[in-house]
């Protein structure tokens, strides 16, 4: 097997057909043997059962359809355990990172890079909430982060075989992989596209999702809001340091003060706010090492198609 192509899907029902049809079209132009893998992340929708009737008629399709919604990174992982390609492609299903783009990759990874990650120069059909959500996010990650990301870079890449058996080792479940794929290094570039608008279909990506990746991404690669914490606790001191000053000031020399009052509140206040922020931190980092500890399996498989 040349290629292995990895495509996670949640509720696409409305395009999964013209996905097949682009992406068969793309590798059938390699003429080398090549795998779609749909993983179905658990989809309330008739995804199951159109990527069933793909398989019946074309072998290279294959199946792996989970018992729940485990997640876009988790779908992902899964298609990498059971790809058997030289040469990995991570695509979503919506036909925003178009599968031509796919052809200039594996141009790129046969002139020796391991890892070709498809670069976003512009994005069309996406409002500027988004937009501008995703530029702050992507450098924050990168200024928060120890290792160097790449800006505007999604899922959409190309990944060497070997590149992939070192992924494979990690098993972390709140999963940023992108950040996973550059902490491992290797010979790494890039190929720019425009991002297309989705062909059929609403995201699947809401508001809260997209917070938790951006979170999982910063506590995955970086302790800097430990440290921020601690900032702000230095912070906030001094700032009420100051302000029992004045509350001095107050009671000594004006009546504008309820004798003890202010004082008391002001510090109960203070240290509680202080408290609260640092705890909520330390309780992010916290849960994370407590699901890492109960090491339960990052999904659970309920129909698998043409996989061993």
């Amino acid at each position: 097997m040349e290629y292995s192509v990895i495509i996670p899907v949640y509720n696409e029902e409305k395009v999964i057909g013209e996905t097949y049809n682009r992406l068969k079209a793309t590798l059938d132009s390699t003429s080398v043997p090549y795998e779609l893998i749909f993983i179905d992340d658990g989809s309330r929708d008739s995804s199951k059962d159109i990527i069933k009737t793909l398989c019946q008629k074309d072998q290279k399709v294959k199946l792996i359809a989970f018992s729940r919604n485990f997640g876009h990174q988790t779908a992902i992982s899964a298609g990498l355990d059971h790809a058997s390609g030289k040469a990995l492609i991570i695509i979503d299903a919506d036909l925003q990172d178009p599968p031509s783009v796919i052809l200039e990759m594996i141009k790129k990874w046969k002139e020796g890079y391991e890892v070709v990650y498809g670069q976003r120069t512009g994005r069309k059909g996406e409002g500027i909430f988004k937009k501008m959500t995703a530029a702050v996010f992507y450098r924050l990650f990168k200024s928060l982060s120890q290792y160097d990301m790449p800006l505007n870079a999604g899922d959409f890449r190309l990944i060497d075989l070997k590149v992939a058996e070192a992924l494979k080792s990690f098993r972390e479940k709140n999963r940023y992989l992108r950040g996973l794929i550059s902490w491992l290094g290797f010979k790494q570039t890039k190929v720019e596209y425009v991002r297309e608008e989705r062909f059929a279909g609403q995201t699947k990506y809401s508001l809260s999702k997209m917070l938790k990746l951006s979170w999982d991404a910063i506590t995955s690669f970086s302790y800097i809001p430990l440290r921020l914490a601690a900032y702000l606790g230095f912070l906030v001191s001094g700032l009420s340091f100051i302000y029992l000053l004045v509350v001095i000031y107050q009671a000594l020399f004006t009546n504008t003060t309820v004798p003890g009052w202010a004082s008391l509140i002001a510090i109960n206040l203070l240290f509680n706010g202080i408290v609260l922020i640092i705890l909520g931190i330390f309780g992010e980092y916290l849960g994370r090492i407590y699901e890492e500890t109960k090491n339960r399996p990052l999904y659970i498989i309920s129909d698998k198609i043409g996989l061993k």
